[in-house]
């Protein structure tokens, strides 16, 4: 009984030491074949919290400045999300250290979610400390990659370790600086970011990271997360409105805008692979702009609620919805030319700049004449109905229907 009772306890020790001090996944094994999990929908849930306290305070006073500040959080925001999800794509594990360091990275950006509405202003400092605490965190995950790495690519990894430790030491340096510098230091960093990653990509041909159906997946899943904001902006703007016929029939004509983004992006881009290399990276940051104006779409339904009795929308809720809804037609455009499919189906994706590209144009036209909340919306969902509609009559005259062609 004695030797018996022994044995066990060795087994259950050794299944924990397995299950909690498993090492990452090293680079170049990737699973090419696998599908999201319920831990990384849990993970993209603590998102949605922060991009809606983001969202709320551009709604709740719409200019070009606040603007400015929400793309600015947003894109700190969304290179948190990038860097998670791709340590978890490339290295992590279905065990309990991966849970733990996962749960740990919700913990902090829960804490974080409690200064995003106002990191731009009173909550600066805050935001700034706790977000390199972050990703300091993401910097120890990726180091325990990088210290079983082969030669191979270390000339890889290191570098981008540097870059995300020296993320960190900026974030947490712009805690001490004035608070009206915070917004340009954070913004100067996410655009050298942007940049450096962009170089980044281009220069590496050989070790470069594939991307996989799981890792547009998860693209796909946080576009429908900021398309929630869409939802909630409705949601919020029906709320505080006069209630009667002009304020729900502008909510459902909203709602039908966000209905129309999420046509466009899953019929025409949505789960379909890009090419490796610098086009793997234009895809990938392709997506920070698109998702930004969805967001950025959410918050402007507010306001075109609040004013859906008066004849003209005020002219920064409808520059904000009408150059949101245009930004991201735009975005689908450069996210298209970087597809397989924008190979293997020239005559499909062709045509589709085109027709973006005037889609956005008139959308910003409709938006300089700022006619009444619901003529805006119903202007709005008449372009991305007639985008998509155009598309699809191509696609099935190249023989593949438009939602088919991404399968």
């Amino acid at each position: 009984m004695t030797q018996k009772s022994s044995i066990d306890r060795s087994t259950v020790r050794g299944s924990l030491a397995q299950w909690f001090l498993a090492p990452p996944r090293p680079h170049g094994e990737v699973i090419t074949n696998r599908s999201v999990g319920f831990l990384e929908l849990f993970y993209d849930l603590i998102y949605v919290v922060l991009i809606a306290q983001a969202a709320h305070t551009l709604a709740a006073n719409i200019s070009w400045q606040t603007l400015g500040e929400f793309a600015v959080v947003f894109g700190l925001i969304w290179m948190a999300w990038t860097n998670g999800t791709f340590f978890h794509e490339l290295h992590g594990r279905e065990d309990g250290r991966n849970r733990t360091l996962i749960f740990t990275q919700m913990l902090l950006l829960g804490v974080l979610g409690t200064y995003v509405g106002h990191a731009a202003d009173s909550d600066s400092a805050e935001f700034a400390a706790v977000f390199a605490l972050v990703l300091l965190l993401l910097a120890w995950q990726w180091f325990t990659v990088v210290r079983r790495d082969s030669a191979e690519f270390r000339r890889v990894s290191i570098p981008y370790l540097i870059s995300v430790i020296a993320s960190a030491l900026i974030m947490a340096g712009s805690v001490f600086a004035p608070a009206d510098w915070r917004v340009p230091i954070w913004a100067l960093f996410l655009l050298t970011w942007i940049v450096g990653s962009l170089v980044a990509f281009a220069g590496d041909r050989e070790t470069g990271v594939a991307p996989t159906e799981s890792g547009v997946e998860r693209f796909g899943l946080f576009t429908i997360i900021v398309l929630g904001e869409v939802v909630v902006g409705v949601v919020e703007g029906l709320s505080e409105a006069q209630r009667g016929v002009p304020a729900t029939a502008t909510a459902v004509l909203a709602l039908t805008i966000g209905f129309g983004l999420w046509w466009n992006y899953f019929d025409s881009v949505g789960r379909r692979l890009p090419e490796k290399g610098t086009r793997y990276a234009i895809w990938i940051f392709g997506h920070l702009p698109a998702t930004l104006a969805i967001a950025a779409t959410g918050a402007a339904m507010v306001s075109l609620i609040e004013h859906s009795g008066e004849a003209h929308t005020p002219a920064p809720t409808s520059w904000l919805l009408a150059g949101s809804v245009a930004c991201a037609l735009l975005s689908l455009i450069v996210i298209a030319r970087s597809l397989l499919k924008a190979r293997s189906l020239p005559g499909v994706y062709r045509p589709l700049p085109f027709v973006l590209g005037a889609g956005a144009l008139l959308v910003v036209l409709v938006g300089a004449l700022a006619p009444a909340p619901w003529q805006l919306a119903l202007a709005i969902v008449g372009v991305l109905s007639a985008s998509w509609l155009v598309m699809f009559v191509v696609a099935a005259r190249a023989g593949t229907p438009l939602a088919a062609s991404g399968e």
